[in-house]
């Protein structure tokens, strides 16, 4: 293949996760010298764009609504630039650069995969379900059914892609991780340093972005009953989406959670491990994910776990590294009970548990040879997959 393209919306961290997952992979594909191209939209709040500057990002600015991205900026840099032996690579839905994606692919006779990164999930849908409804029949409907293949994190979004009737191959490859970044985690002192409440406390860690579909009014509700004593707090970490967090944060003074939790914004860098360092829990009740980059980051932290479900990581509850809870505030009461109730070793071997499945079947490396392996098949240049679905 000449040039792999990798084709998203927003470029910055301010995305959540897509960012972040194209950035490992393409840090795969050019350890193993692979040609690769990142494009997509510069953020509107000016964030810079979540790669190495000497990466070949192509990041073009949106004329008109936010919403929709159109850029012909973006248009402009990408035009003529694939080949019939490239391979294009969209990431998530309802916007113009997955269109923009189609028409490159097109033109050039390349193959196209799309990774919808759990944005068919029924939840997801429902959420700004008008909008959806009309990407869908102006061009999403027409991007998903004309790709060579789909790219599907867990088995139910496998079932998400054929509920709606799509009939391409799908291949089902999980997220990953690389170990070496979680093997020496900073010392909780620096987190501890920049909000001083935390110190001598036992920390309990949500991480994620700080969106209704995350679960949270279940969690802080959870957390009021089930705290265990006065030396717990939940850290809830992660960028505000529609103003989610100042909701949050007037539930967690009408249920007087005091110190007992603790905002702390977007955390990044050696923030983020300091944090996952200093936990002895972590928690992700969500209604709805793909597969959360949070979660792996945890288990390879060597954290035990609450899941809903919705979190898609079944592998992680049958390997016993995490406790799953009923979406709501019962369910995320009695797995915090469950865990909180549980004494030091018992939480660190369950710790230990979802840290092995990690190394052993969620790494980038894992993740990638999977997916070069896929791109040669849409090629016609290799066998067919076990992935393939």
């Amino acid at each position: 293949m000449s040039v792999i393209f990798q084709v998203t919306s927003w470029l910055s961290s301010a995305a959540g996760g897509v960012p972040a997952v194209i950035r490992a992979l393409v840090a795969e594909y050019r350890r193993r010298q692979m040609d690769c191209v990142v494009a997509g939209l510069a953020g509107p709040d000016g964030a810079p764009p979540a790669f190495p500057e000497d990466w070949p990002v192509l990041s073009g600015r949106i004329a008109g609504p936010a919403g929709f991205g159109y850029s012909p900026e973006l248009a402009r840099q990408l035009r003529g630039r694939a080949q019939k032996d490239s391979v294009i690579h969209a990431h998530g839905l309802w916007m113009y650069p997955g269109w923009l994606a189609r028409q490159l692919s097109g033109a050039a006779g390349a193959a196209r995969i799309v990774s919808p990164h759990g944005m068919l999930e029924p939840w997801a849908l429902r959420n700004s379900r008008w909008k959806k409804q009309f990407a869908a029949w102006a061009f999403e409907n027409e991007n998903l059914g004309s790709a060579s293949c789909l790219h599907a994190l867990c088995a139910t979004e496998v079932e998400d892609f054929r509920r709606r009737g799509l009939k391409n191959p799908i291949a089902l490859i999980p997220n990953g991780i690389d170990p070496a970044e979680y093997a020496m985690l900073p010392d909780r002192s620096l987190l501890e340093a920049r909000f001083p409440a935390l110190r001598g406390r036992q920390w309990a860690l949500f991480l994620s972005r700080i969106h209704p579909k995350k679960g949270l009014p279940n969690l802080l509700k959870a957390w009021a009953k089930t705290r265990k004593s006065d030396d717990w707090t939940l850290i809830v970490a992660g960028p505000d989406e529609l103003g989610h967090e100042a909701e949050m944060k007037r539930l967690a003074a009408e249920l007087e959670l005091g110190r007992d939790i603790c905002f702390t914004g977007a955390l990044r860098g050696r923030e983020k491990l300091a944090a996952l360092g200093g936990a002895r829990l972590f928690v992700l009740p969500s209604l709805s994910e793909g597969f959360s980059m949070a979660m792996l980051e945890a288990a390879a932290s060597g954290l035990p776990m609450l899941l809903t479900p919705q979190c898609n990581f079944p592998e992680l509850t049958a390997a016993g590294g995490a406790v799953e809870a009923l979406p709501n505030a019962a369910g995320c009461q009695a797995g915090l009970a469950r865990l909180l109730a549980m004494s030091p070793s018992e939480l660190a071997a369950m710790g230990a548990r979802g840290r092995r499945l990690v190394h052993k079947s969620y790494t980038w490396a894992i993740v990638a040879g999977q997916m070069l392996d896929v791109y040669r098949w849409m090629q016609g240049a290799g066998p067919k997959p076990e992935c393939i679905v």
